[in-house]
């Protein structure tokens, strides 16, 4: 007897109350407070540009070439087949085509190839557009981006050869062995940066990597050979690299390209690739220097100096990737809570999750008009007031934007519930990405106490973030007594440090970081957000009133408004 197969449907098969997939969005126009900054900071021809990024980063084929990316990671190849030594690392064709994307779009050097006011802000949103999606990538992007300046120091001819391909949108993954021979500019340049070792860490000075002088000089530079080992490599398969070592008169910057002029392969043995907690479609790594060729950049034995010109972009950058990730993060959940059900509502309807979507938006809202604010001091048209702001709001930035980072990847990632703590789900991702940001370019420790640096040695940069911050004066008046608490305690700290109490200084700069950057975000919201942004954030992170976690706001919170802009 043949059973006949049964037509009965299971109702438990059927994807009841899950919520669809968050793409074809114009991740641009979705971001109200991005394009609202973007339009008081940037270029009248902004818009329509990010506004295809906007699209192109939030279509479905975007964002399922950010998840290969991740989940196929670089892999070593040291030698070739026949034995040759290579050492070049292989990437998914998913990362080719995003970083080519991003490329294209300018995200790394437009600000350079077309300066003027509001170009630094046009570069960054294009930078977070792709870095909310994608942020492996953005590794790379930023580094070139911040070595134009650093590379500008070296000899005449090494910027009149590396700076077109720099500022060359024409993306190829290979390294082209006759670039360098030929002039020509068949494609851009990615620039990487070595600079820790395995007994120094943070401690540049440290590093015992050698940087002999052979006695040459050519046109691009002083020629030093490197001997040595880096025990952080920052996306190994770049053309060139900023490299910290030791010459006969100090720490000194060079140049290390991955092809020199005659074509042939400079030494680069990558010894291992790191295996990171996130970050995982771009590659970290091991690498040794054995007889390798690289040109002074700068003053010998000014090498933290030179180097610095690109930690200051990198640091920039780190807020933007932040606050990128925290608009993901409240994306997502946004996105989830609208379409869900739970308990006979939609889970946007629940009191408890308004405030806490409410509060994650508030965060990144503030986060966002931070990084684009500091974006615009970057531009060629800043005066010394600026340039003074941007040295310590830069690094007051990087510390507290990027500290809120993981927590607020944590909790949105709950919003989601299970969904959200599986890989299927793209805030998994974000959440070990998130800690990075706070670790890369100065942890928390080495941002402060660079923080008192500027107190003792730049007090113009105190002076200037003042009065940033003083403009919006007058309209709350916790905010107007946070500022003075804040400036007190910056005189007592300066105080501390001119009667040599550096370390009675150091165990509060921590707070005063931390403190200088709610006043910074505060002042920006107050001055350029709507008014029921700028009253909720500072009524909840103002005046004693600073909950431990989100969705913890205070009443009269118009939570309405903040979810809208969700």
């Amino acid at each position: 007897m043949i059973r006949a197969e049964s037509t009965t449907r299971h109702a438990t098969h059927d994807a009841l109350n899950q919520v669809p997939p968050r793409t074809d969005i114009d991740e641009y126009a979705a971001d109200a407070p991005l394009a609202e900054a973007v339009a008081r900071w940037g270029t009248p021809a902004a818009a329509d540009r990010l506004a295809a990024i906007g699209r192109l980063v939030g279509s479905a084929a975007f964002q399922r070439d950010a998840e290969h990316a991740n989940t196929r990671p670089p892999v070593l190849r040291t030698h070739d087949r026949w034995g040759g030594r290579i050492d070049e690392v292989e990437y998914d064709d998913a990362y080719h085509r995003v970083i080519a994307a991003a490329v294209a779009a300018g995200a790394h050097t437009s600000s350079w190839a077309d300066p003027g006011p509001g170009a630094s802000v046009d570069r960054a949103a294009a930078f977070f557009l792709f870095a909310q999606v994608e942020p492996g990538h953005a590794c790379p992007v930023s580094m070139t981006h911040a070595a134009v300046p650093t590379l500008r120091l070296g000899a005449s001819g090494l910027a009149a050869d590396w700076m077109p391909r720099l500022l060359s949108r024409d993306y190829e993954p290979r390294l082209d062995d006759d670039v360098a021979a030929t002039g020509t500019v068949k494609r851009s340049a990615l620039i990487g940066m070595a600079m820790t070792e395995k007994q120094g860490g943070s401690d540049v000075r440290a590093n015992t990597t050698t940087a002999t002088p052979t006695g040459d000089d050519d046109a691009w530079g002083r020629r030093v050979v490197l001997d040595g080992h880096k025990w952080f490599c920052s996306a190994p398969m770049s053309d060139a690299f900023l490299v910290l070592a030791q010459a006969p008169g100090g720490l000194t910057c060079v140049f290390v390209p991955r092809v020199l002029p005659d074509g042939a392969r400079n030494p680069f043995r990558i010894q291992r690739l790191k295996d990171k907690l996130g970050n995982r479609s771009n590659a970290s790594s091991e690498v040794e220097f054995d007889g390798t060729v690289g040109f002074v950049v700068g003053e010998e034995g000014r090498g933290v100096a030179a180097i610095v010109q690109m930690v200051t972009r990198t640091r920039l950058d780190c807020v933007l990737g932040t606050a990128a990730g925290m608009r993901q993060a409240v994306a997502e959940a946004s996105w989830h809570v609208r379409h869900r059900r739970a308990f006979g509502a939609s889970l946007v309807d629940q009191p408890v999750m308004r405030q806490v979507v409410a509060d994650l938006a508030l965060e990144s809202e503030a986060a966002t008009w931070t990084a684009i604010r500091l974006a615009r001091a970057y531009d060629d048209d800043a005066d010394a007031d600026t340039i003074a702001f941007r040295r310590l709001a830069t690094a007051v930035a990087k510390y507290h934007v990027s500290k809120r980072g993981a927590g607020h990847a944590a909790e949105a990632l709950e919003c989601l519930g299970g969904n959200g703590y599986t890989e299927a789900f793209p805030l998994a991702r974000r959440y070990r990405e998130q800690p990075l940001l706070a670790i890369w370019e100065g942890s928390g420790n080495v941002i402060a106490l660079d923080v008192l640096r500027a107190l003792a040695r730049e007090p113009e940069s105190f002076e200037a973030y003042f009065d940033e911050v003083g403009r919006a004066r007058g309209i709350h008046a916790s905010l107007d007594a946070e500022v003075d608490d804040v400036r007190a305690l910056a005189g007592e700290l300066g105080r501390d440090l001119a009667a040599d109490r550096a370390g009675l200084a150091a165990l509060r700069a921590r707070e005063l970081t931390e403190r200088l950057g709610l006043v910074l975000q505060s002042a920006l919201l107050v001055e350029h957000a709507p008014a029921a942004v700028s009253d909720a954030f500072v009524t909840s992170r103002l005046g004693g009133r600073r909950a431990q976690q989100y969705g913890a706001l205070p009443a009269g919170i118009d939570l309405d408004a903040l979810l809208e802009r969700a």
